[in-house]
């Protein structure tokens, strides 16, 4: 290993042009790379206040079809009512924990009575919503079941808005206009990014102190409402689903006389199969969204190594003598083959790192549009802080990028400056 080390280092000094153009080649690629794992991740990866995502099945939409099938049948898919949530979802013995929520935002105004009101993304939730996602308060607390089953006008609103309404973040138990409604603060909560995509928003008010239960259609099996379950554990998500189907065709019985039937679509889904779809009426195809990854995957990689591919050729050209040296003084073939991979690997490496930290910095500086969500009605850019980019599993998938791309881009060049003639060699003959 050292004398890879000090023979790289010997290269990297006499062939600098060379070596500075494959390193800023195999950064780029590398940084381009990291960039669109780091889309994804930032979907798929835990943070606060979803540090459980790895445990979370979401139903945030459903679908019924009447007519079983035939020609003239009519689908309708959204989020269901209150009496469905319930009657689907409340009452599984398997999970730790069950939600049910709005899962869209609605900007709204908030103020204080005769002032300025300025414009927060509410959500409507039920007092589960604290135990599944991990908010972390700054004051007071959330509100509990009996304000909840009460529809008592209490709200937890987030630090930015607890400051710009009351230039404090110690306010809870103050009251407040939400919507021109009076409410009363229950606790204010550390800022929520927009990329935590089912529990963000800036104000938290119970859906009972609303009018959503009552917002249904379809003989009240449609509404405004969503659901999120946080799982024991993710080995249980096949014994959740089974029972969520049994209930679904119970329910569908209760249901008959409306001439409506569920369908399931496999929901509830996880966070990975989440995060892959956007309409309700439409399965998210997960492998469909892994295969075009790898694709992607495959032309930041095959492009690059292709032009490094023919710099490493160059190189070992120069080296060609050296190379004969080398194999008439008794050194093997696979031992050459090696040297000659692990040399280019160090440097590949050194780059790779060069990469995934330039990939780090610009999606932290450039947040704003890089993670803009689609069809978000938020005001707020999204912001992300270094615990999300920096995640063991960015850094894992950067290595080995960095060792897939050293091999194509060196391999074959290795192996024939491997496979050289000692005679063909001492002429300076590659």
């Amino acid at each position: 290993m050292m004398n890879i080390l000090k023979q790289t280092w010997v290269q990297v000094k006499s062939q600098k042009m060379l070596s500075i153009i494959s390193v800023i080649g195999t950064a780029l690629s590398i940084f381009l790379i990291m960039v669109v794992v780091m889309l994804q991740q930032v979907k798929v990866a835990p943070f606060a206040p979803e540090s459980n995502r790895d445990r979370f099945l979401h139903a945030k939409a459903a679908s019924i079809t009447s007519g079983d099938g035939a020609p003239t049948h009519w689908e309708s898919n959204g989020c269901i009512s209150y009496r469905s949530a319930r009657y689907l979802f409340e009452e599984l013995k398997t999970p730790e924990a069950v939600t049910i929520y709005t899962p869209s935002t609605t900007t709204s105004p908030v103020s204080l009575p005769a002032s300025t009101a300025i414009s927060a993304d509410v959500m409507e939730t039920d007092d589960k919503f604290w135990k599944v996602f991990d908010f972390t308060f700054i004051d007071g607390k959330p509100y509990d079941r009996s304000a909840f089953e009460a529809g008592l006008p209490e709200a937890v609103i987030s630090e930015s808005v607890a400051r710009r309404v009351f230039g404090s973040t110690n306010v809870a138990g103050k009251d407040l206009l939400i919507n021109y409604v009076p409410y009363k603060v229950a606790g204010v909560v550390k800022d929520v990014s927009t990329l935590a995509t089912t529990a963000y928003a800036t104000v938290w008010v119970p859906f009972t102190s609303t009018n959503v239960v009552s917002n249904n259609w379809n003989g009240d099996i449609m509404g405004s409402l969503g659901v999120t379950i946080l799982a024991r554990d993710s080995k249980d998500f096949d014994d959740i689903k089974r029972e969520y189907e049994a209930n679904v065709e119970k329910y569908n019985k209760e249901i008959s006389s409306s001439g409506w039937k569920m369908i399931t679509r496999n929901r509830p889904y996880d966070q990975e199969k989440q995060s892959c779809g956007a309409w309700a009426n439409i399965e998210p195809d997960v492998e469909g969204a892994r295969r075009l990854r790898l694709i992607i995957y495959a032309i930041l990689l095959i492009v690059p190594a292709i032009n490094l591919s023919s710099m490493t050729d160059s190189r070992l050209r120069r080296r060609v003598e050296e190379i004969g040296v080398r194999r008439a003084f008794g050194c093997r073939r696979s031992e050459l083959f090696v040297g000659l991979l692990g040399e280019n690997l160090v440097i590949t490496l050194f780059a790779g790192f060069l990469g995934w930290l330039m990939s780090v910095v610009f999606a932290w500086l450039c947040s704003s549009f890089l993670f803009a969500q689609p069809y978000s009605i938020s005001t707020v850019e999204p912001k992300v802080d270094m615990a999300m980019l920096v995640q063991p599993s960015t850094f894992f998938w950067a290595l080995i990028f960095c060792f897939i791309l050293n091999f194509l881009s060196s391999g074959i060049p290795a192996w024939r400056a491997s496979r050289t003639n000692v005679v063909n060699a001492l002429n300076a003959k590659l």
